[in-house]
């Protein structure tokens, strides 16, 4: 299949048509009590080598929670933030250096509901690749890319029912040395099944 960006664009606009408000996914149970705080991150698509590319980072050792998981780019949404495209640009210029008018925002996916008890808005974009990222030291060790062929491979990542409740986790084999699993997984499945690209 020859995946355009208007072909994404498409696919994300009828998700979102179909449930513009739906939480989507929790990791965890939520009690009808958690006050749940809004967070956006941005889903960056890359073209690389004639493939499309998911672009995520590795976070430091350093950082207050999720230590060293690889993640995409993003964070809680700041007061006077209107729009989680907000959030999410903004974090990438943060942690990566990418300045928003680099980005194309084609749509978001369904939100996520974390162990963490935030409310997470993916924002998906394309960007620029290669591209002079300026990685926060404090808060990003490394940027790297995944095809989307080897992520959209049904035996390169494992579903599994947490015993504690009714719902899965998702994780990936290792690829250039690194671990995708937990919600971030959740976020670029639940991408690829909305492309119909799942092997």
């Amino acid at each position: 299949m020859n995946l355009t960006e208007d072909y994404i664009f498409q696919k994300l606009l009828a998700a979102q048509h179909n449930s513009p408000d739906s939480d989507g996914y929790a990791e965890i149970p939520v009690k009808p009590d958690t006050r749940l705080k809004n967070a956006a991150v941005l889903v960056p698509l890359t073209y690389v080598i004639n493939e499309w590319h998911l672009l995520f980072t590795r976070r430091t050792d350093r950082v207050e929670s999720h230590k060293g998981q690889v993640s995409f780019p993003g964070g809680a949404s700041d007061e006077g933030e209107a729009t989680p495209e907000e959030t999410a640009l903004r974090e990438a210029e943060e942690e990566i250096g990418m300045k928003p008018g680099d980005v194309k925002v084609l749509g978001r996916l369904s939100q996520l509901i974390t162990v963490s008890s935030y409310r997470v808005s993916p924002i998906v974009g394309v960007i620029p690749y290669p591209y002079a990222f300026k990685v926060g030291g404090f808060e990003v060790e490394r940027v790297f890319t995944i095809p989307l062929s080897w992520l959209a491979t049904r035996s390169n990542y494992w579903e599994f029912s947490l015993r504690e409740s009714d719902r899965s986790l998702i994780a990936y084999h290792p690829y250039d040395g690194e671990l995708l699993w937990g919600a971030t997984a959740r976020m670029t499945v639940n991408f690829l099944k909305i492309l119909e690209i799942l092997t």
